[in-house]
């Protein structure tokens, strides 16, 4: 049973409203990026972990920057027909990833894991990486409500306040 401490983080942080409807965790997702875990989504036992294939997606609901996020959500990977008892290492990489580079202000980047009803069956991959909207892409692909989520904040080089992680591609 997810804690409820693992959903008020992705409502504060407006991940649910702003990327994702309201969801019920039911899958452990363990993010680490740049060698650090990211703790705010859901600490499920590793039991709960779903044999089928998933769907990892990762934007950035704050292009080009929070206050005027006109390329909402930006799509910086999307890995597809990952088995489920290992992680997107092992999936189907359909949007190579790019480095979130925000030009100004705090971003955030969105890591959101769906559960594919069978591997193959998100076999088109989107035009464009703006203006991508994971909620319109569930649908499409008949994927349903996430399984799990998690983000972080980063900002320019130099920039001021908020936490700050070196940006390196995801192993």
């Amino acid at each position: 049973m997810p804690t409820s401490s693992s959903r008020d983080g992705l409502v504060l942080g407006r991940v649910i409203g702003d990327v994702v409807d309201q969801f019920s965790p039911t899958v452990a997702l363990q993010v680490s990026y740049n060698g650090r875990r990211i703790m705010n989504g859901a600490d499920l036992r590793p039991s709960a972990v779903a044999a089928r294939p998933r769907v990892e997606v990762m934007v950035d609901p704050d292009a080009p920057n929070p206050s005027n996020p006109t390329l909402r959500e930006y799509l910086h990977w999307l890995v597809t027909d990952i088995p489920g008892t290992t992680d997107s290492g092992y999936g189907r990489e359909v949007i190579c990833y790019e480095s979130p580079r925000p030009p100004a202000g705090i971003h955030r980047v969105v890591f959101v894991l769906f559960r594919q009803m069978a591997r193959g069956s998100v076999d088109l991959p989107p035009l464009l990486r703006h203006n991508f909207c994971t909620r319109n892409f569930a649908v499409d692909h008949g994927l349903g409500a996430p399984v799990a989520a998690a983000f972080f904040t980063c900002q320019p080089e130099g920039g001021t306040g908020g936490r700050r992680h070196v940006l390196q591609p995801p192993p």
